[in-house]
């Protein structure tokens, strides 16, 4: 255990643990559904750290974020939002390392191992952390003692799909990209619960196939159970997915009618139903928080917040853990 993990800031208010889910678009500015410069005087970090801190979260999981990236200043976002968030528990996970190019906005870089995580051990030492090959991907931030943690790279979709890109009009065919997953055992008030965080495809049905391999990834980690993230999915969609039926056969032939259909071990519920994007006018609802183990009537505190960063909101709410 490091130093910066020794002493956290305290345990979750009376019993109660807020969670937040946040696509922080690498930490861009944003007004009126559109780009805007990092404001003069202040380091190109400032937005993210300080929409983060406002969201005052005991757990947080963030989406699209860039660690040594031209674009956002080479800061390492994750340690820098963990330090906003008064978070000393937390990891990166680089969904795919890439740099800035001049032709295509990105290349990738095929000798880099596609899934690495970072944490405070390599913050403070030192280690890769002001050099290295930049990456794009996710974090979990957390206030409370992780007993243990785990991460996934999801594989991107074969196919593109025209997308909606933030500053620019239109629409613009996008490649898919790989993905990652964390998921953290945690010490709570009353016992021990896992958080997931991920952020998965934007093409439909990949996204489907991602968080059922999330869902069988993560069977064996204790309850209650919380997933965070963006996942691409709209409404109920989510909800319906982790609690499909799964088919049993026999490893290594094709399934058949007669194959044994069951239902997953754990029932999952929708805890917040609210649009999140676009942020500057929520229509639709990608960010979500699931759990499974948790009545669905104890949430309380479901906000999406406005930040000025991103063009999603975040999504925030407390739980009984």
């Amino acid at each position: 255990m490091t130093a910066s993990e020794a002493d956290p800031r305290g345990r979750a208010r009376a019993g109660r643990v807020r969670f937040a889910t946040f696509n922080v678009l690498h930490g861009r500015p944003m007004r009126n559904g559109r780009p805007v410069a990092v404001p003069a005087g202040s380091g190109p970090e400032a937005p993210l750290v300080r929409a983060v801190a406002s969201l005052d979260a005991d757990l947080l999981a963030l989406q699209e974020l860039d660690r040594l990236q031209e674009r956002s200043g080479r800061v390492d976002q994750a340690r820098a939002a963990a330090e906003g968030a008064e978070a000393p528990y937390w990891r990166y996970a680089s969904a795919f390392p890439t740099k800035q190019a001049p032709a295509d906005g990105r290349t990738s870089e095929p000798d880099e191992p596609g899934l690495r995580v970072y944490g405070p051990r390599e913050a403070e030492g030192g280690t890769d952390v002001n050099e290295g090959v930049p990456s794009h991907g996710i974090a979990l931030l957390s206030r409370l003692p992780v007993r243990h943690w785990r991460a996934r790279r999801l594989a991107p979709a074969p196919v593109p799909l025209p997308l909606r890109t933030p500053g620019r009009p239109g629409l613009t065919v996008s490649w898919d990209h790989p993905r990652a997953a964390l998921a953290a055992v945690l010490e709570g008030p009353h016992g021990p619960f896992t958080v997931v965080a991920l952020h998965l495809s934007f093409v439909p049905g990949w996204n489907v196939r991602q968080l059922l391999e999330v869902r069988a990834w993560t069977a064996d980690l204790p309850g209650p159970q919380v997933l965070l993230g963006d996942l691409n999915l709209t409404g109920a969609l989510p909800k319906a997915v982790l609690n499909s039926p799964t088919r049993k056969g026999r490893t290594g032939r094709r399934r058949t009618r007669d194959d044994a259909t069951t239902r997953p071990p754990r029932r999952w519920y929708d805890l917040a139903r609210t649009p999140t994007y676009p942020a500057h006018r929520p229509l639709v609802q990608f960010d979500h928080v699931l759990a499974t183990g948790i009545a669905a009537d104890t949430v309380t505190g479901v906000d999406t917040p406005p930040t000025g960063v991103s063009d999603h909101r975040p999504l925030v709410v407390e739980l009984p853990l």
